[in-house]
C-alpha cells in the first residue's frame, strides 16, 4: 500500500431513541447518539464511530479530517499522533478524545479491509472468543422491566449481570438494596453479581454499601465514588471484598496509570480512550500493574481488540449499545453462549452503515 493515501472521511451523526427514560445514579437520558466516520482508500472504506454529541462530529470536521486526508493507510500511529498534537489548545480529553476514538477505529478498519483481513487477525488474537457480561439495569425500571433485560442476558449465555444503583445520587439506598436482592432473586444460582454506582455515593456511604454488598454476594462494585475521586477509591479497594473497578472515562495511558493503583479491574472504553491504538497503550499500562481489563459498553466495537490481550476479564453488553448497533449497523456479532466470537473471515471488524442507519441521521 506505499502509494495508496486516505481520500475520503465523512462524518455522520445518528440518534436513536431508547425505549423510554433510562436512569442511572447520576443522569437520567432518553437518547443515544453515535458519531459516524467512514474512510476511504483505494476503493475500501473503514468505518468507527463513538458514543457521544454531535459536537464531536465537528471536532472530527474542522481539526481532524484535514490530518488523515492524503496519509498512507498504513501509517495509523503517525496520524493519531498527528491528530493529538492538532488538537492541544482545545484539550485532547474528553469530547476531543471521542473524536480521535472514532477516526482511529475507522482508520484500523480501513487498514484491515485493504490487507483483506479480519480486524482480529491483523491485531493478532490470543482467544477466538471473549466473555460478555448482560448489563443495564437502570435505577427507574421497575420489577418486570428488570426481569425483561435478564431474560435476556440469560438468552445471550451470561453468566454475569450488573444493574446500576445509586439512585439519585444515593438518596435511596434501601431501594438499591432491594433492587439487588431482585437481581440475584431474578438471574438464579451461579451468576455473578455485579452493580454500578456511577459515582453517585459519597466515600462514607459507598463504604457502607460495599459491605451490603458483600454480605450480598457481589463481586463487582464499579464507580463507587467519582472516579476522579482515586483516594477513596484506592481506600474503598483495601476496605471491601468485591472489586473496585473504574475507568470508562479514561483518555489516555496518563488516566490509566493514574486510576491502575486504585482498583482491581481497570476498565477501558475504546470509543473514548483513543480508539483502537489508545486502547492497547492504555491496556499495557494495566498490564504493567497486573490487572486485568474490562471493556467498557461498545460490545461490537470491542471484540477484534479485546480478543487480542491476554489480561482480559470480558466485555460489558450494554443493553443501549446492543439495541442501537443492531439498528445502525450490519454485520454486527451477537453473543451467544455468554461469549462474543472472532469471526476470521470477515473484512476489517465486519460491520459497515446499514441502510436502517437514514431513519436515525441527524439533519
Amino acid at each position: 500500500m506505499n502509494s495508496t493515501s486516505i481520500t475520503r472521511l465523512d462524518v455522520t451523526t445518528y440518534t436513536v431513541p431508547t425505549r423510554g427514560p433510562e436512569s442511572d445514579g447520576t443522569l437520567t437520558w432518553n437518547a443515544t447518539c453515535a458519531v459516524v466516520v467512514q474512510v476511504g482508500a483505494a476503493g475500501a472504506t473503514g468505518t468507527g464511530w463513538t458514543y457521544s454529541s454531535p459536537a464531536a462530529g465537528a471536532v472530527i470536521t474542522h481539526h481532524l479530517r484535514d490530518i488523515v486526508l492524503g496519509q498512507r493507510p498504513d501509517d495509523i500511529a503517525a496520524v493519531w499522533a498527528a491528530m493529538q498534537v492538532a488538537c492541544r489548545n482545545y484539550g485532547t480529553r474528553g469530547l476531543v478524545m471521542q473524536a480521535l476514538s472514532a477516526v482511529d477505529i475507522a482508520l484500523w478498519d480501513l487498514k484491515a479491509r485493504l490487507y483483506d483481513r479480519s480486524l482480529s487477525d491483523l491485531l493478532g488474537a490470543v482467544r477466538a472468543a471473549v466473555p460478555v457480561y448482560g448489563s443495564g439495569g437502570f435505577t427507574n425500571l421497575c420489577h418486570d422491566q428488570l426481569d425483561e433485560q435478564i431474560d435476556q442476558w440469560r438468552s445471550a449465555g451470561c453468566t454475569a449481570m450488573k444493574i446500576k444503583i445509586g439512585q439519585d445520587w444515593g438518596a435511596d439506598t434501601a431501594r438499591d438494596l432491594s433492587r439487588i436482592e431482585d437481581l440475584r432473586h431474578l438471574a438464579g444460582a451461579g451468576v455473578e453479581l455485579m452493580v454500578d454506582a456511577n459515582g453517585a455515593y459519597t466515600p462514607a456511604q459507598a463504604r457502607r454499601i460495599g459491605h451490603r454488598l458483600d454480605d450480598l454476594g457481589v463481586t463487582w462494585f464499579e464507580e463507587p465514588v467519582s472516579s476522579d475521586d482515586t483516594d477513596s477509591l484506592g481506600l474503598l479497594r483495601h476496605a471491601l471484598r468485591c472489586d473496585v473497578a473504574a475507568g470508562e472515562y479514561i483518555a489516555d495511558r496518563y488516566d490509566a496509570r493514574r486510576l491502575a493503583s486504585a482498583v482491581d479491574c481497570l476498565q477501558l472504553d475504546v470509543t473514548r480512550c483513543g480508539g483502537y491504538t489508545g486502547w492497547l497503550s492504555a491496556a499495557s499500562v494495566a498490564a504493567a500493574h497486573n490487572l486485568q481489563v474490562s471493556a467498557h459498553c461498545a460490545p461490537a466495537l470491542h471484540l477484534p481488540v479485546a480478543a487480542g490481550i491476554a489480561h482480559l476479564r470480558h466485555i460489558e453488553y450494554f443493553v443501549d449499545h446492543v439495541r442501537l448497533d443492531a439498528v445502525l449497523f450490519d454485520g454486527v456479532p451477537a453473543a451467544t453462549d455468554g461469549h462474543l466470537h472472532v469471526d476470521s473471515s470477515v473484512s476489517g471488524h465486519g460491520m459497515t452503515v446499514s441502510d436502517r442507519a437514514s431513519d436515525y441521521r441527524l439533519r
